[in-house]
């Protein structure tokens, strides 16, 4: 059974336990030895580790692969201030282990049926009929993928589920918004909303567990952003949707990232394409500060978080 946790781990312990594997490599250091490099995880996040002596085990250690459990031995210590493990003995679980696998994956805080469901009935709910087909026609043909999918490889929204819990908490903040700007259009912003990371489907590789290490061969080459939009592209075609609207959503598609250096080629030139970036970089931070304040003790600061600017993230004493 399992018993110790990553975000239980502290510095200059021994850790001894069964987790689960995030990537894996063998690299060449500057020594010119060759050594681990991996991952791992379980529900309460994930830690680097390295094993620097490779020896007799260099079978055991080719066998494993990313999804597997193993079992490990390490040092915990630190690098350019976070945890790292450096393992002393490594072995892959058995049935005897009796694991389960509850204790490894991390999921997104809401059930995905239900995710799902509240992402249709608002797509449901909007007065251009063309838009919501649209939408509809999409979230049916995508729903087994979206219903364990991860939103990332890494950082935000990186867990079973989390592409759907992303959409659904933009959606809750962009028809507030809209009640708040009456100038917004709510179907082509919410329908923006939807579509905006629809391609990561196709952008990254997940399994069914929501494990995602890697990109496709598309997605290296083009990213979800072009990916969306060729894909919408056909899609409002076939739908009829007229010129204007139909370049309007692929616009805000590409410019939700807002900088070339992140992928858009230009920036949102209209409200609903400004919307639905902030929308997008609020849910994104907002989910890292949870993730953060979970892990933090009330009155005291994070480890600086590279995914937040490398800032340190303060919570507040709870009363």
């Amino acid at each position: 059974m399992k018993s110790t946790y990553i975000d239980q781990i502290k510095s200059q312990a021994v850790v001894q336990d069964f987790f689960l594997v995030k990537s894996i490599a063998f690299k060449v250091g500057k020594n010119g030895k060759e050594y681990l490099d991996m991952t791992v995880g379980d529900k309460t996040g994930e830690v680097s580790c390295k094993k620097w002596e490779i020896g007799d085990d260099l079978d055991v250690l080719k066998s494993i692969d990313e999804g597997d459990i193993i079992k490990l031995r390490a040092s915990v210590g630190e690098w350019n201030g976070s945890k790292q493990l450096s393992i002393t003995k490594i072995r892959k679980s058995i049935p005897n282990d009796h694991m389960k696998i509850s204790d490894f994956i991390r999921t997104a805080p809401e059930d995905p049926e239900d995710m799902y469901k509240f992402i249709c009935d608002t797509a449901d709910s909007f007065t251009d009929e063309r838009l919501r087909t649209l939408c509809k026609n999409r979230l049916i043909k995508e729903r087994d993928r979206l219903l364990y999918y991860p939103a990332a490889t890494r950082n935000h929204h990186s867990v079973l589920g989390g592409l759907l819990y992303h959409m659904k908490r933009m959606l809750i903040t962009g028809d507030k918004l809209c009640q708040v700007y009456e100038i917004l259009d709510r179907s082509l912003l919410l329908t923006g909303v939807i579509m905006h990371d629809m391609e990561k489907l196709n952008e990254i590789c997940s399994n069914e567990l929501g494990v995602a290490n890697e990109y496709s061969f598309e997605g290296n080459l083009l990213g979800h952003l072009v990916l969306g939009v060729r894909e919408l592209e056909k899609d409002m075609a076939d739908l009829g949707i007229d010129r204007e609207k139909a370049v309007m959503l692929e616009h805000m598609v590409l410019s939700h990232h807002y900088e070339p250096e992140f992928g858009s080629p230009v920036r949102p030139m209209f409200p609903e394409a400004e919307i639905l970036h902030y929308l997008d970089v609020i849910d994104a931070r907002m989910y890292d500060m949870e993730e953060v304040l979970n892990r933090t003790e009330p009155g005291s600061f994070s480890e600086r978080i590279r995914s937040l600017d490398n800032r340190k993230i303060y919570r507040k004493t709870e009363k």
